[in-house]
């Protein structure tokens, strides 16, 4: 053979081997790595069993399907990763055509027992994703969507203004920190505005913050780690001022401005029971809004001062509409009523001089003098008559016949005059009575509206 021969199809051997493709097929790369027959895989991913698997967790909310106040309960869309160490599972992507990433079935892989301890429900509606990614040096991503149902611990307080924070809580269920590690991977301004980005909201609540906490707690005499999300929203309250506290103002301005209907009649009262009728009507749709809970909403608080300062006012119009029945069958105005409410009370709310117990004492017992007067000059006036009548039976004229019946008719009508006066007198007392228990009701009505108006303004506005 000549010498030329054997360097030259050397050199054709090694050309062909470095032309020559390497593997680029998934599945080459599966069978490659044998995960099928690997027991290991399915068991802890570590090869030293005290060292611990570190998973890292992150999240994205995405929509907040539902919060039910009653039950307490929200219901949560998120983005959900986690990721883990696989160390019996690694390659050289140089090998295999730069491939760094496959999907494998999650069946042939170990999968940490993570559990949301606020859920309430299983993940039955949630999309099922049955792959992982594995990359070259042997992390296992698992992501996927989640449909969560938790319990929710809600401050109604200041309800519709209300600003409610949610927990969700991600963390082992057997394994302790001396084997499983959970840890937030992004922190909370990153996943606040990841999240804000792609937030879908429905109207009701939007999205104010995300924190991230990484915790630990003893359960057993072993400590657990855990990843805690703390999702703070506010309510949307425009609905609620609309068709809530809006209508509810209104009711209690017209039962305030029923307050300067005319005394006595009976307009007054039918329209205040009308008034009260229809806030009766708000305060049960209040009642299905709230939950039943310990912390009552200051609305609720609100509707019910309104409702009791109502209810008031209407016995207040009973008693006058009394009074002033009384003064038609009664003539004469009991001795409490003349000291507690024509004399001091009507000094107080600033009532005029002509309504205090005195001066009415006085009018009633002058004109009583006045007729018991009248009679006596009326008696005198005939017994003088009598004599001048014997005196002077020859003189007797027809001009002073006429003046003597004259003057009896006119003490006639002083007498008859004095006596409706009297009554005038205790009837107005009555109606002075009246005047001065329906402006104690004004001013106590207006009074308790104004304070329960400013401490709902202040709570809201903290």
């Amino acid at each position: 053979m000549p010498p030329l021969v054997v360097p030259l199809l050397l050199g054709v051997t090694l050309l062909g081997v470095c032309n020559s493709q390497p593997i680029c097929n998934f599945n080459d790369l599966l069978q490659n790595l044998n995960l099928s027959d690997a027991p290991e895989m399915r068991m802890r991913p570590v090869r030293d069993w005290m060292t611990p698997s570190v998973v890292l967790i992150d999240m994205s909310l995405y929509t907040i399907l539902s919060l039910d106040m009653r039950l307490q309960t929200i219901t949560t869309f998120i983005w959900f990763t986690m990721a883990w160490q696989n160390e019996f599972v690694s390659w050289n992507p140089d090998e295999f055509c730069g491939i760094k990433r496959i999907s494998v079935p999650v069946e042939l892989f170990w999968k940490p027992d993570l559990y949301i301890y606020e859920m309430i429900e299983d993940e039955d509606k949630s999309p099922v994703i049955p792959y992982y990614l594995l990359y070259s040096n042997g992390t296992v991503v698992n992501s996927k969507p989640l449909r969560i149902v938790s319990t929710c611990n809600l401050d109604m307080f200041k309800f519709p203004f209300d600003i409610q924070t949610c927990s969700l809580s991600f963390g082992p269920y057997l394994h302790s920190v001396k084997d499983l590690i959970m840890l937030p991977k992004s922190n909370s301004s990153t996943v606040s505005a990841l999240s804000r980005t792609v937030f879908a909201g429905k109207g009701d609540w939007t999205l104010s913050d995300i924190s991230v906490l990484n915790t630990t707690y003893d359960s057993d005499g072993e400590k657990y780690s855990q990843v805690i999300y703390k999702i703070t929203i506010k309510r949307t309250p425009i609905i609620y001022i609309i068709n809530l506290i809006i209508p509810a103002c209104f009711l209690l301005f017209l039962d305030i401005a029923s307050m300067f209907i005319q005394m006595g009649t009976g307009e007054r009262l039918g329209f205040k029971i009308t008034v009260v009728l229809g806030f009766s009507v708000l305060l049960l749709i209040l009642n299905d809004l709230l939950p039943n809970s310990d912390s009552t909403p200051v609305l609720g608080i609100f509707c019910t001062v309104c409702l009791a300062v109502m209810v008031a006012s209407i016995i207040g119009s009973i008693a006058i509409s009394y009074m002033l029945t009384e003064s038609a069958t009664q003539p004469d105005v009991p001795l409490w009523i003349k000291i507690w409410v024509l004399n001091h009370l009507a000094r107080v709310l600033r009532f005029k001089k002509r309504s205090d117990k005195e001066e009415l004492v006085t009018v009633v017992a002058v004109n009583k003098a006045d007729s018991s007067d009248g009679k006596k000059v009326e008696k005198n006036l005939e017994l003088c008559e009598k004599r001048k009548i014997s005196q002077r039976e020859a003189r007797g004229s027809l001009e002073a016949k006429l003046l003597k019946r004259l003057l009896a008719e006119i003490l006639k009508i002083h007498y008859e005059l004095n006596l409706s006066k009297n009554e005038d007198d205790a009837k107005s007392e009555w109606y002075m009575a009246a005047l001065v228990v329906d402006r104690l009701v004004l001013i106590l009505y207006l009074v308790t509206v104004v304070i329960i108006f400013a401490i709902v303004i202040i709570v809201w506005a903290k």
